[in-house]
Protein backbone atom coordinates (compact mmCIF):
# COMPACT_ATOMS: atom_id res chain seq x y z
CA UNK A 1 0.00 0.00 0.00
CA UNK A 2 1.16 3.46 -0.51
CA UNK A 3 -0.28 7.40 0.64
CA UNK A 4 -1.19 9.40 -1.59
CA UNK A 5 -0.53 12.61 -1.03
CA UNK A 6 -3.66 15.02 -1.27
CA UNK A 7 -2.57 16.50 -5.05
CA UNK A 8 -2.26 13.34 -6.30
CA UNK A 9 -5.36 11.62 -5.55
CA UNK A 10 -7.23 14.93 -6.43
CA UNK A 11 -5.80 14.36 -9.87
CA UNK A 12 -6.17 10.69 -9.80
CA UNK A 13 -9.66 10.97 -9.25
CA UNK A 14 -10.54 13.97 -10.94
CA UNK A 15 -8.40 12.18 -14.02
CA UNK A 16 -6.78 15.53 -14.22
CA UNK A 17 -4.38 16.55 -16.74
CA UNK A 18 -1.81 17.48 -14.44
CA UNK A 19 -1.06 13.58 -13.48
CA UNK A 20 2.21 12.81 -14.77
CA UNK A 21 2.16 9.49 -17.04
CA UNK A 22 5.20 8.73 -14.26
CA UNK A 23 2.64 9.17 -11.90
CA UNK A 24 -0.19 7.60 -13.40
CA UNK A 25 2.47 4.35 -14.01
CA UNK A 26 2.98 4.49 -10.32
CA UNK A 27 -0.72 4.66 -9.37
CA UNK A 28 -0.92 1.25 -11.65
CA UNK A 29 2.25 -0.34 -10.43
CA UNK A 30 0.95 -0.21 -6.62
CA UNK A 31 -3.20 -0.52 -7.52
CA UNK A 32 -3.51 -4.31 -6.51
CA UNK A 33 -1.77 -3.33 -3.70
CA UNK A 34 -4.06 0.00 -2.61
CA UNK A 35 -3.59 3.58 -1.55
CA UNK A 36 -4.37 5.14 1.98
CA UNK A 37 -5.34 8.48 2.08
CA UNK A 38 -5.54 10.31 5.05
CA UNK A 39 -8.10 11.85 6.91
CA UNK A 40 -6.11 15.01 6.46
CA UNK A 41 -6.05 15.05 2.62
CA UNK A 42 -10.01 15.47 2.81
CA UNK A 43 -9.38 18.91 5.07
CA UNK A 44 -6.64 19.96 3.25
CA UNK A 45 -9.23 19.52 -0.18
CA UNK A 46 -12.02 20.95 1.51
CA UNK A 47 -9.63 24.36 2.61
CA UNK A 48 -8.77 24.38 -1.45
CA UNK A 49 -12.31 24.62 -1.86
CA UNK A 50 -12.91 27.60 0.63
CA UNK A 51 -10.19 29.10 -0.90
CA UNK A 52 -10.69 29.21 -4.15
CA UNK A 53 -8.11 27.48 -5.13
CA UNK A 54 -9.48 24.40 -6.30
CA UNK A 55 -12.90 23.58 -8.63
CA UNK A 56 -14.44 20.73 -8.59
CA UNK A 57 -17.13 19.30 -10.32
CA UNK A 58 -19.44 18.56 -7.60
CA UNK A 59 -20.68 20.08 -3.88
CA UNK A 60 -16.84 19.38 -1.61
CA UNK A 61 -18.57 17.04 0.39
CA UNK A 62 -20.36 14.88 -2.38
CA UNK A 63 -16.64 14.88 -3.81
CA UNK A 64 -15.12 13.96 -1.21
CA UNK A 65 -17.50 10.98 -0.02
CA UNK A 66 -17.38 9.52 -3.25
CA UNK A 67 -13.23 10.02 -3.83
CA UNK A 68 -12.73 8.16 -0.23
CA UNK A 69 -14.71 5.27 -1.57
CA UNK A 70 -12.57 5.06 -5.29
CA UNK A 71 -11.23 1.67 -5.84
CA UNK A 72 -8.69 0.33 -3.82
CA UNK A 73 -8.79 3.66 -1.71
CA UNK A 74 -8.67 2.80 2.22
CA UNK A 75 -9.32 6.10 4.41
CA UNK A 76 -6.56 6.59 7.32
CA UNK A 77 -8.30 8.46 10.02
CA UNK A 78 -5.95 10.37 12.64
CA UNK A 79 -4.48 8.78 15.52
CA UNK A 80 -2.19 9.79 19.04
CA UNK A 81 0.30 8.26 16.99
CA UNK A 82 0.37 10.37 14.12
CA UNK A 83 -0.21 13.61 15.72
CA UNK A 84 3.07 12.91 17.97
CA UNK A 85 5.03 11.64 15.00
CA UNK A 86 4.58 14.95 13.04
CA UNK A 87 5.34 16.87 15.79
CA UNK A 88 8.82 15.09 16.23
CA UNK A 89 9.81 14.16 12.37
CA UNK A 90 13.58 14.12 12.40
CA UNK A 91 16.15 16.59 9.99
CA UNK A 92 14.88 19.72 8.75
CA UNK A 93 11.16 19.41 7.26
CA UNK A 94 9.10 22.72 6.59
CA UNK A 95 6.31 23.64 8.60
CA UNK A 96 3.28 22.79 6.64
CA UNK A 97 0.84 21.20 9.29
CA UNK A 98 -0.94 18.96 6.43
CA UNK A 99 2.34 17.88 4.99
CA UNK A 100 3.38 17.21 8.59
CA UNK A 101 0.64 14.65 9.27
CA UNK A 102 1.28 13.45 5.95
CA UNK A 103 5.06 12.67 6.00
CA UNK A 104 4.24 11.37 9.69
CA UNK A 105 1.29 9.07 8.66
CA UNK A 106 3.91 7.43 6.02
CA UNK A 107 6.42 6.50 8.71
CA UNK A 108 4.12 5.82 11.39
CA UNK A 109 2.45 3.13 8.53
CA UNK A 110 6.12 2.74 7.11
CA UNK A 111 4.17 2.82 3.18
CA UNK A 112 5.60 5.25 0.61
CA UNK A 113 4.66 8.56 -0.20
CA UNK A 114 3.28 9.37 -3.44
CA UNK A 115 3.86 12.76 -4.30
CA UNK A 116 4.94 15.39 -6.55
CA UNK A 117 5.90 17.65 -3.68
CA UNK A 118 9.55 19.03 -4.03
CA UNK A 119 9.82 19.72 -0.02
CA UNK A 120 8.27 15.94 0.64
CA UNK A 121 10.44 14.48 -1.97
CA UNK A 122 13.87 16.17 -0.88
CA UNK A 123 12.80 14.74 2.60
CA UNK A 124 15.17 11.96 3.39
CA UNK A 125 13.46 10.77 6.29
CA UNK A 126 10.19 9.17 4.56
CA UNK A 127 10.13 6.48 1.77
CA UNK A 128 8.77 7.20 -1.55
CA UNK A 129 6.59 5.71 -4.07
Amino acid sequence: MILLDTHIWVWWVSRSHSLSSNLERKIQQYQTNGFAVSIISCWEVAKLVELGKLSLTLPVLDWLNQAIVYPGVRLLQLDVAVVVEATQLPGDFHRDPADQILVATARIYNFPILTADRKILDYPHVQKA
